[in-house]
């Protein structure tokens, strides 16, 4: 260790990343210390890594992180997250921004600070590329001042913020790549509130709890959109048809639209979301190069609609991995056997259940039996505890048809993941 050079011991300092540790660390001598002083990038102080800093008083961490954030020279990732028993005050915090602005390239900040702490006019103009912000408010986004010519990413978790000002800001990133907002407090002007969001080079975007009526996307250059726990009245999507990735998890829209131009996905995966199948189905029907569809928890507007493997066999020629649950109403299956073409290309199917039917292990081998060259299957089901003679009955039943399938298809890996 005496032979390596101070930049090698500051960069393993730097991947030391907790900040305790690395204190603990640059007291093995002297030559630790000036790798610690001059040549350390990176430090994290966050109460999941030492439970000590939940016992400090506000003012005794402080100056604890003052202390050794000022004992540095080059920091270009700074993590500041601690419970939220703990609250700043706006002096250090400051200081600490202005002390490591013109170096630092990713900052990860979440503490309830007070008062609030613009900290997008202190790093604005800056070499910044990651930024994450967690228990803020922001307020008056000057895009002619407050610019962010080197973002990349940014993420935003229990912000306050208007929906103009949220465009200013992504206006002012002109490099900006990946958008995650996380549970936001959008003020509005209107009573029916719209937030519109326009980057060219914006190709991640992930929005949940949103606080909005209607969301207007224009991305030209969008790949990945993930959409969780929302309630919108309209959702719209504008671009050139770049979409690799779709992602809906428990979303209730009256009106969505990702656009005509989605013959690049990849991936779609839609879980607990009412939908209007046919006009759905329209949008994704020309995603010939879909390579994984998966519809869990899925509810049809229309009881009537049913989605049959003929149709995925026939719009989805490349599908590799194909993940339904069976759900029974009124003895209608949502997702059927009808017609005859095979599941060519589909190695992984993955099928499940959130009430068990007598149909379910008939609908199984059905659907095995249209994916010839299948590799790994895997079964998912809620197990309620049997009370019924009927219901014990139901699941020795299930379980001999299991047996079956597996004898039959040796070929085929099986796994269970039971809940």
């Amino acid at each position: 260790m005496e032979n390596l050079p101070v930049e090698v011991i500051g960069n393993i300092l730097s991947h030391v990343r907790a900040a305790r540790d690395v204190i603990i660390a640059s007291a093995t001598c002297r030559k630790w210390r000036e790798a610690c002083t001059k040549h350390l990038h990176t430090l994290c102080f966050d109460s999941d890594d030492w439970t000590v800093y939940r016992d400090l008083d506000n003012r005794r961490l402080e100056i604890i992180i003052t202390q050794t954030i000022f004992q540095t020279r080059g920091l270009r990732c700074l993590w500041i997250h601690m419970d939220s028993i703990h609250e700043f005050t706006a002096a250090p915090v400051i200081a600490w921004l202005m002390y490591t602005r013109e170096t630092l390239r990713t900052l990860s900040y979440n503490v309830r600070t007070e008062p609030n702490v613009n900290i997008l006019e202190k790093c604005g103009r800056q070499k910044l590329e990651v930024l994450d912000l967690d228990n803020n408010s922001i307020t008056g986004i000057e895009p002619s001042y407050q610019k962010f010519t080197s973002l990349r990413s940014l993420s935003l978790r229990h912000v306050s913020i208007s929906a103009l000002d949220l465009s200013l800001l992504l206006a002012a990133c002109p490099k900006i790549e990946s958008l995650a907002l996380d549970e936001l407090e959008i003020v509005t002007s209107d009573s029916q509130s719209t937030m519109e969001l326009s980057s060219s080079t914006l190709n991640h975007v992930y929005a949940r709890k949103l606080s909005v009526d209607k969301i207007i996307l224009d991305a030209d250059n969008l790949e990945s959109l993930h959409l969780n726990a929302l309630n919108l009245d309209l959702f719209e999507l504008i671009g050139k048809g770049s979409l690799k990735h779709l992602k809906i998890d428990d979303v209730s829209v009256t009106h969505l639209d990702i656009g005509e131009s989605t013959d690049h996905l990849d991936v779609i995966d839609v879980s607990n979301f009412t939908i209007m199948w046919p006009k759905f189905y329209q949008m994704i029907s020309r995603s010939s190069k879909l390579q994984r569809l998966r519809l869990w928890g899925v509810v049809f507007d229309d009881e009537d609609e049913i989605m049959d493997s003929e149709t995925i066999a026939v719009c989805f020629p490349q599908l590799r991995h194909l993940s339904l649950s069976y759900d029974l109403r009124d003895g209608l299956q949502h997702y059927g056997l009808q017609g005859s073409s095979s599941l060519e290309n589909v190695t992984i199917l993955e099928l499940g259940w959130t009430v068990l039917s007598e149909h379910f292990g008939h609908w199984v081998f059905g659907m095995i039996d249209r994916c010839p060259n299948l590799q790994k299957l895997v079964i998912h089901g809620v197990l309620s505890e049997a009370k019924t003679r009927e219901e014990r009955q139901l699941l020795a039943n299930f379980t001999s048809s299991l047996v079956c399938l597996m004898r039959k298809f040796t070929q085929v890996d099986v796994r269970f993941e039971y809940e």
